[in-house]
């Protein structure tokens, strides 16, 4: 069957090579698509000959469909070369061999450092070989002997070749049989490093894309508040001097991180390259579809994230108890690669991989990789149904739609636990307008159903065990999530989103600039040492904001930070939300409905009407390590605090509730509000 599909598709490939020929348009001044169209054509014409596997060299193998060759070292599985289109190298030779493309693993055994290992086979197989495809894998098993020198894991990288495609696909298997000692585990990636006088413009998606600086230029230039971050000062190029270059600039959710990659742009009349990461799914990422993850970066670097740490913190960490099994298939993700007529636009290169990654996600599951343990679409379950919300203080109580909402499978666990989960399999859709959903492709296992609303506070998640079997179709009809309530609203701020980005995000400091968000002003946010812009705006108070008066888009400062005092050395800060209360308080509790976006090694204290009140009426105590702030982010994990104020604390007429963060030992500590509500007890009088 799929010999017949590659041969309609060549076919079809030669039937419009042929059109245009008889039409006269086969010249020089083709179109970028018509340039494209003819580039694919010439691949399809030099495949025919099948996939070739070459691993007579007793250190080396080579894998080439025709299209593309890949050199691998043997049995390590380290990928020395990729050859494609007459470049005889995509990858930086002048690196060392385990130095080019190559899985990692950063883990650490408990109450140790971490600490970044490149994994190396041991052992080489061909899984399958024939013209049409080859599955190669390059294994280690893990042994007693090793001790904490290596992350205590069987792990088999496969690789996957076929007659056709323009690329390769790349799967690992991660394995824990009985025995083995505890870990814990905070990153799983592949990474490709590109030849660097080659590639010079990135793209990870339609508005996200220019020319880039080199990591030469980062070597030269000045190191900012972390190491990631760089002021260039003496680029090559002098268009990029006074930038700011930081990978995390370049970070996106994982719901949106599909293809990415680079292009080469040749001053010669060499063609230009397209290299892209694609991700067909998201079902073997950590942590549901909002966590964020790097993508491509300056080197020129592109990484195929598996799970990460990253704008979370160590509450992610796949952590294994001694003797704990764990068994798991990351990927398969496909390295695809175009190419185009120096007269063709090198857009029409990204437009291509964009479409790429549509067939790659229409073609999830694949059927073709060999490996038991990556479930074939027959064999995976269904689910579907409708989410519906009530919150009785919202519209009378009325039943509505959960328009949008994210609806998951997830491990079972407690509300909201699929945002700190890494272990297990995620499978997430969105609700259409009037709620309903379908999640499909579930591999079969026990899960529970979770769900959020964007404009609810809280998390949902179903009563029961949801048990996936293969084939299975399991309908849960109507459910109903009723977020948190206790009363009716006195004033809000934000809007439940699980983000800081409704509020007011300041400019950059016009010396520490990114240009790429100058223009794209929703991503201002990703633009370097917002934080401290803070300390500029409030030099000696603190921002106040007037319920009523004040607008949160532009008076509520997206983060709450510390103030730098000068020397680096830093103060905590104390908010106040003032409100009019005109009416007679009413007897019982108020309810603060307190969201948080991120928290970075914070203490958030509240106190209503009293700043010196001690204790506080309310401590979350230390908490958050998701580094949003430093990171350019407006989320990192998501907290919800419904704390509770006797109505004794507020009095008729003016009110101040105090958020103090109380931890100020560096300028990346703090918070950032998702949404704040302010709920009064039903009706009686004092």
């Amino acid at each position: 069957m799929k010999e017949k599909v590659v041969g309609w598709r060549s076919k079809r490939v030669f039937f419009l090579w042929w059109l245009c020929f008889l039409l006269g348009v086969c010249s020089e001044k083709t179109t970028s698509r018509r340039g494209l169209r003819e580039t694919l054509a010439k691949k399809s014409r030099t495949s025919n000959s099948g996939v070739m596997l070459n691993s007579n060299n007793r250190q080396q193998l080579v894998v080439d469909n025709g299209i593309v060759a890949v050199t691998f070292s043997k049995p390590e599985g380290n990928i020395l070369g990729i050859s494609y289109n007459g470049i005889h190298n995509i990858l930086e030779d002048e690196n060392e061999d385990q130095d080019r493309g190559y899985l990692d693993v950063v883990w650490n055994t408990p109450g140790k450092p971490s600490n970044c290992q490149r994994i190396y086979g041991t052992k080489f197989s061909v899984i399958a070989a024939d013209e049409n495809m080859v599955e190669v894998s390059f294994s280690r098993t893990w042994t007693s002997s090793m001790n904490d020198s290596s992350v205590p894991m069987n792990i088999d990288m496969r690789y996957i070749f076929r007659n056709g495609d323009s690329g390769f696909y790349s799967y690992a298997i991660f394995d824990r049989p009985e025995g083995l000692p505890a870990a814990e585990i905070d990153q799983i990636r592949i990474v490709f490093k590109l030849k660097k006088d080659r590639f010079n413009y990135m793209a990870i998606s339609d508005e996200r894309q220019r020319n880039m600086p080199t990591m030469r230029d980062r070597e030269a230039g000045q190191i900012l508040a972390f190491p990631e971050a760089v002021l260039l000062t003496r680029p090559i190029s002098p268009k990029f001097r006074g930038e700011v270059d930081d990978k995390y600039q370049y970070s996106c959710e994982n719901k949106d991180n599909n293809v990415h990659g680079w292009i080469s742009v040749d001053s010669s009349n060499a063609p230009s390259v397209g290299f892209w990461m694609i991700t067909p799914s998201n079902e073997f990422r950590n942590a549901g579809p909002i966590k964020q993850d790097l993508t491509s970066h300056v080197g020129p670097i592109t990484l195929a994230m598996f799970m990460s740490a990253h704008y979370a913190g160590k509450e992610v960490t796949m952590a294994f108890q001694q003797g704990e099994t764990y068994k798991k298939v990351f990927g398969p993700v496909f390295a695809y690669f175009n190419n185009a007529s120096r007269e063709d636009d090198i857009l029409s290169l990204w437009s291509d991989a964009v479409q790429q990654q549509s067939k790659e996600v229409t073609s999830w599951p694949y059927d073709f990789p060999k490996s038991v343990d990556f479930i074939p679409p027959n064999q995976r379950g269904i689910v579907l149904g409708r989410l519906l919300v009530q919150d009785r203080y919202f519209r009378v109580g009325k039943l509505l739609y959960a328009n949008n909402a994210y609806v998951g499978l997830a491990l079972p666990g407690d509300e909201g636990s699929w945002q700190i989960e890494s272990k297990g399999y995620q499978f997430w859709t969105r609700a259409d307008t009037k709620g309903f959903f379908l999640i499909n492709n579930i591999v079969p296992g026990d899960y529970n159903f979770y769900a959020w609303i964007p404009g609810f506070i809280g998390d949902y998640r179903y009563n029961a065990t949801i048990t996936i079997t293969q084939g299975g179709v399991i309908k849960l009809d109507s459910l109903v999530y009723v977020p948190p309530r206790n009363g009716p609203t006195l004033w809000e701020i934000g809007f439940p989103d699980r983000t800081s980005a409704e509020f007011y995000v300041p400019d950059p400091y016009p010396t520490l600039m990114n240009k790429l968000y100058n223009e794209e002003h929703r991503d201002k946010f990703r633009q370097y040492g917002l934080w401290e812009r803070y300390t500029d705006l409030y030099p000696n108070d603190d921002l106040v904001y007037t319920v009523g008066v004040s607008k949160y888009r532009k008076d509520w400062f997206y983060a709450h930070v510390t103030r730098s005092t000068g020397n680096k050395t830093y103060q905590p800060t104390t908010w106040q939300i003032v409100f009019e209360h005109p009416n007679q308080i009413i007897r019982g509790n108020y309810t603060l409905q307190l969201a948080l976006a991120c928290t970075a090694d914070a203490d958030l204290q509240v106190r209503v009407n009293n700043p010196s009140a001690n204790p506080p009426d309310f401590a979350t105590g230390k908490m958050g390590g998701d580094s949003a702030i430093a990171r350019h982010g407006v989320h990192g994990l998501y907290r919800l605090f419904s704390i509770n104020v006797p109505s004794d604390r507020f009095v008729k007429g003016t009110n101040t509730i105090y958020l103090r963060q109380s931890r100020a030992m560096n300028p990346f500590q703090g918070v950032m509000y998702d949404y704040i509500r302010l709920e009064r007890p039903p009706l009686t009088l004092i």
